[in-house]
């Protein structure tokens, strides 16, 4: 079925990441083949040289060095050209001394933007809005967050969700409301009622209640 600005494709949770091929500021790449297994974020934004998108790729620059540690990688795009791109790119470090380092998809096409459903008609229609995927090791859409043209992305809030992906993956928990790294986690809830009676008696788990119940990690 033919997706339309109108009825763009959508996205969910637990999707395989659409492969695609674009023009980037690093080179022409193939998705499937430039993920090559890493934790990506993929994200978004809605045009060149516009000021709420240029305090965001100072951030984005910013927090690379601390999300590679993470094994995470950036790949930004926009519908703009790659000619627009350099020239953004290299005002940002001409400017307010930042040096981009990720690549940044010329989107001219609108091919990627439509493929990951960035285009929202009721925002705009010739614009992507700040939409941000989280992409896991087996290519797989983790969690996504997306914000109107004129709210900017918390950073913060991007680093808090790869570490609470991470630890869930890592450990086979959860992650309460407003759970930082070093928080406690929360233990997946019981599925018998034996289970359930036990998990209360358990001297290394918190427990609140049978089903709520937290450790450290």
């Amino acid at each position: 079925m033919h997706q339309s600005e109108e009825n763009p494709r959508s996205i969910r949770l637990g999707d395989v990441a659409p492969d695609f091929e674009a023009v980037t500021t690093h080179g022409p790449i193939r998705f499937s083949d430039w993920h090559d297994g890493r934790w990506t974020i993929l994200f978004a934004h809605p045009a060149d040289f516009t000021p709420v998108c240029t305090s965001e790729f100072i951030e984005f620059a910013r927090i690379e060095n601390e999300l590679k540690a993470r094994g995470v990688a950036l790949l930004g795009s926009s519908i703009d050209s790659i000619y627009s791109h350099i020239a953004w790119l290299r005002d940002i470090e001409e400017k307010m001394g930042v040096q981009v380092n990720f690549p940044l998809i010329a989107d001219l096409s609108q091919e990627v933007s439509k493929l990951y459903g960035m285009l929202h008609s009721s925002t705009s229609a010739t614009a992507p809005v700040r939409s941000l995927f989280f992409i896991d090791g087996e290519r797989k859409v983790r969690a996504i967050i997306t914000y109107p043209p004129e709210v900017g992305r918390s950073f913060t809030e991007i680093l808090r969700v790869i570490d609470a992906l991470q630890a869930a993956d890592k450990f086979q928990v959860a992650c309460p409301a407003n759970w930082t790294p070093g928080d406690d986690v929360i233990v997946p809830p019981p599925v018998t009622s034996i289970e359930a009676s036990s998990r209360m008696e358990d001297p290394d788990i918190e427990s609140q209640s049978w089903y709520l119940s937290r450790k450290q990690i």
